[in-house]
């Protein structure tokens, strides 16, 4: 029977995944047509005609976007006062605009809220009062459940009662910062990406990541790229030399043609876009030969795996013999060897740091005019490339090399020797810059004069290409992008997700916002808080400039890259606390949401940044048991956090009060998981013992859940308005949100009640990245089945509730039910029904390749049903020694058993 966890779905729980139309950047960004995707096409791209001017100019018709319909802006007076001010006292402009939700939808979005909270305590005070059923332990255990649903769904649904959309002003930004001789006031900022494995994280992705940094909109001068490779690998190194190649093409293309996006992969995708750069007449000669250099680029990728080999193999001088691997300029690679040898192995060698583009000069450089040999003009393009630097740290055996975090963590004090921006973006080796002016948008919020200097981070929606075109496993987490975390924008801000963020250096560095220390800025005991560098400490106070907008990083001397190396040593942060309450933090699977939860807990803030075009875009696992995994290591991870020191319960009084209520949420649904089995094996009673009811009147009991349920429909009907969702994407949100009950949270349970008692835990398997695959078969990971322990429990609700069905049809044949008998099962066959639906991607992702035709799961079903109902009919047969069939509610005819048994 259903209960007060049917009404909840996905409305209880902190879902992941999301995407807004801003259309006030809609005057800033170039082209209308740029869309996203992977799987390059080698042929020319149909030559569009030119959108209105190259840039932008003449007037612009706005289309209101569905994400935008129903938002009005709530700042006109503050706006009207920057205005009238006209910055004369010296202060910054206001860079965003903050918009609130209409009250036609926020109003009754607010109200039936309030009704369902009402008719909750009126259902828990009707329970008390008639504590009735035909198992009381069943009735305390529903009960327990019913109470930890509707107090996860309210802590879940406040965070969402006052949303907040912002707004970029690029066109100010520009306005303020870029100045008439070409040269920019913006600040610095240093970019980070991450890898480990070349094979499992397929370098064809990172490599797009690079290009799309490294061709941003944004000053040249002003940021810089750092690489990050943890697995020492030499198809890195030399796959960025190459990378490093192209990009002296590629980069000065997009610039001229104002290419959107500037991952070449996602770029060349599409067939035909809009053109938006300033020659047209070239446009055509010059795709087709940077198309055909993209395509020789892949293939010296593809080659590195054999050429890279061989040079260990024929090398003349080499005293390692067939063990050591080479470099291209004939010395030994100090990192991981190709085969394995000591000091030179996954876990063990030294740390590498290689500036791969040096800093580029403050003013423009003109590309070369067309030649012979060169049939591309860039005479007049700025032809600079940002700095790119190269970094794998020290591995040594019996170190706790921290993962990504570690990492991370090394990459922050490398960049703070060289560069030290005050701002850094983040981001996973499989995402890329899918709108070139993302980076000014992030710039937009930390330099607003009103929150700007309290803000820690800008958290960008996480978007992915080659999703299947129904989201079958949820991979968008649309509900959670576009209404939770713009629920959380209006309190403290949102979470941080893990990639496509900007940081505020400074604040990683464990500091406190302005709101809450001096002016006078000191590091106490910063060795046992920073570790030995001196070099490093005396980066720090200069990180907290935000306006520093000159770059010098200085010249790689003896004395600099000797401090390089001492700060990316493994026994660095030893005593220190880095990964505690410095950097990117420790011993935790979800780094990345417990570093976002300590800046809002020392009293920093975060704002939340939708772009249109998006602003990233990465790759996405498709594969039912790969998504799994992602979801596990997330759910334990949030367990983890809950009872480690960084629980939200336990933060100080710089945290607000809801995101306090936002965190202990995020952080404690799987525990739902415990009580919704519960439930989804509950119909196995009804398959040995029939009617069973665990709530008596059983009228009112269902009554009860339909108000509870209808309501909650009607709040996910609003909430779907607001946040520019589809229905389609409440479905799945809440679709999976039960497979990830099923199959994930109970495991994220049994992890942390292990680690409770001193146990290890369960290992969480890192999600491997899509691979790229042929047009013909574009999905083909989408209907591969790959067996894991992970699918067994939802396999067996399924098994449950269709046996449930099955048998509850064969019982009414011949079970002689009277009409409230009757109604009462198909009460409960509709709660199974409900739950098959709900759980229909994961079966759809278990017949494989068969799923292409769903209809078939269909037929299985039916299949299913008719068996069971006749095995139910034969059993009871066997047990009465006669079958009697049940047509109506009076009569009905008896047979022997010997007839047809």
């Amino acid at each position: 029977m259903g209960s007060l966890a049917a009404g909840n779905g996905a409305a209880g729980h902190a879902s992941n995944g999301g995407g807004v139309a801003d259309h006030a950047l809609a005057l800033e960004i170039n082209g209308a047509g740029a869309g996203a995707g992977n799987g390059h096409k080698t042929g020319v791209v149909e030559r569009a005609a030119p959108v209105l001017q190259a840039n932008g100019g003449g007037e612009i018709k706005k289309k209101v976007s569905p994400m935008d319909k129903y938002w009005v802006a709530a700042d006109d007076g503050e706006m009207e006062a920057a205005t009238a001010d006209g910055g004369e006292d010296g202060r910054r402009p206001l860079l965003f605009r903050n918009f609130k939700v209409k009250g036609i939808l926020l109003h009754p979005y607010r109200f039936l809220s309030l009704i369902r909270l009402v008719a909750i305590i009126m259902f828990f005070v009707w329970r008390v009062r008639h504590p009735h059923a035909d198992g009381m332990w069943l009735w305390w255990i529903s009960m327990v459940g019913d109470l930890w649903f509707g107090v996860t769904w309210l802590l879940n649904q406040v965070a969402k009662l006052s949303p907040v959309k912002r707004v970029p002003d690029l066109a100010l930004l520009k306005q303020q910062f870029d100045l008439p001789d070409g040269n920019s006031n913006l600040p610095v900022i240093d970019v980070f990406i991450n890898t480990v494995d070349p094979i499992n994280e397929p370098m064809i992705y990172t490599m797009n990541s690079i290009l799309s940094i490294l061709a941003v909109d944004y000053p040249v001068d002003k940021h810089a790229c750092y690489f990050s490779d943890d697995g020492g690998s030499i198809i890195h190194f030399d796959g960025l030399l190459e990378t490093a190649k192209f990009a002296a093409l590629w980069v000065p293309f997009c610039r001229k043609h104002s290419i959107e996006p500037r991952a070449p992969e996602s770029y060349f995708s599409v067939k035909a876009r809009p053109y938006t750069g300033n020659a047209p007449e070239d446009f055509a000669d010059d795709h087709t030969h940077i198309s055909r250099e993209y395509d020789e680029f892949k293939e010296r990728l593809d080659a590195l795996f054999t050429v890279i080999p061989k040079r260990g193999y024929n090398h003349a001088d080499s005293k390692e013999g067939a063990k050591a691997t080479w470099m291209a300029d004939g010395t030994q690679w100090p990192g991981t060897w190709i085969e394995p040898a000591e000091n030179h192995k996954k876990g063990q060698h030294d740390g590498i740091v290689q500036v791969m583009l040096k800093h580029p000069g403050h003013e423009p450089e003109l590309g070369l005019p067309a030649s012979t040999n060169n049939p591309l003009d860039f005479s007049a393009v700025d032809a600079r490339l940002p700095m790119l630097v190269y970094i794998s740290r020290e591995k040594r055996p019996g170190c706790d090399h921290q993962k990504k975090a570690g990492a991370m963590n090394v990459q922050l004090r490398i960049s703070a020797l060289l560069t030290n921006a005050p701002f850094i973006i983040n981001f996973d080796c499989d995402h890329y810059v899918n709108n070139s002016k993302a980076f000014r948008a992030g710039i937009c919020f930390m330099l607003d004069r009103r929150e700007g200097d309290n803000t820690a981070f800008v958290q960008f929606p996480q978007r992915f290409d080659d999703v299947d075109p129904t989201d079958r496993y949820c991979n968008h987490n649309r509900v959670f992008f576009d209404a939770t975390l713009l629920g959380l924008n209006g309190i403290q801000g949102p979470s941080f997700v893990g990639t496509g963020c900007m940081f505020r250096r400074f604040a990683l560095y464990g500091t406190d916002p302005p709101r809450w220390r001096s002016d006078d800025v000191k590091i106490v005991d910063s060795s046992k808080k920073f570790g030995r560098s001196l070099s490093f400490m005396s980066s720090i106070p200069p990180s907290a400039n935000q306006e520093h907008s000159i770059m010098s990083p200085p010249a790689l001397e003896e004395s600099v890259m000797a401090d390089l190396a001492d700060v990316m040593t493994c026994s660095y942060e030893d005593g220190t606390e880095w990964g505690k309450e410095v950097g990117w933090v420790y011993n935790i699977a979800t780094e990345d949401v417990v570093t976002g939860f300590r800046l809002h807990r020392n009293g920093w803030r975060s704002m939340y940044c939708r772009m249109e075009p998006d602003a990233f875009a990465g790759t996405a696992p498709i594969n039912l048991t790969e998504r799994l995994y992602q979801i596990l290591r997330w759910s334990g991870g949030s367990l983890e956090m809950f009872f480690s020191p960084y629980c939200p319960l336990l933060a100080g009084g710089r945290l607000h009060p809801m995101q306090r209520i936002a965190y202990a949420n995020m952080t404690a649904y799987p525990v739902s998981s415990i009580f919704l089995l519960f439930y989804l094996l509950f119909p196995v009673i009804w398959i040995f013992r029939g009617q069973f009811y665990i709530q008596k009147p059983f009228p009112t009991y269902v009554l009860y859940l339909v108000i509870v349920i209808v309501m909650t429909e009607l709040i996910g009907v609003i909430e779907i308005k607001w946040a520019g969702l589809t229905l389609l994407d409440w479905i799945r949100n809440e679709q999976f949100y039960i497979v990830g009950a099923t199959a994930v949270y109970p495991t994220a349970v049994l992890h942390m009640v292990l680690k409770l008692f001193g146990f290890k835990g369960v290992s969480f398997k890192l999600t491997a990245k899509q691979v790229a695959s042929s047009t013909s078969d574009k999905f083909a990971e989408l209907y591969a089945v790959q067996w894991a322990p992970l699918l067994i429990p939802t396999m067996v609700v399924i098994a449950v509730n269709v046996c449930a069905i099955g048998a509850s049809i064969g019982k009414a044949i011949v079970g002689g039910w009277s009409l409230m008998q009757m109604a009462d099962a198909g009460l409960g066959l509709l709660f199974n029904a409900w739950i098959l639906v709900l759980i229909y991607p994961f079966a759809l992702g278990m017949i494989g390749r068969w799923s292409k035709k769903p209809y078939v799961l269909f037929i299985m079903f039916i299949i299913a049903f008719i068996v069971i109902a006749m095995l139910d009919i034969a059993i009871q047969a066997m047990r009465s020694g006669f079958v009697r069939f049940h047509f109506k509610s009076s009569g009905g005819a008896s047979f022997p058993t010997s007839w047809g048994l």
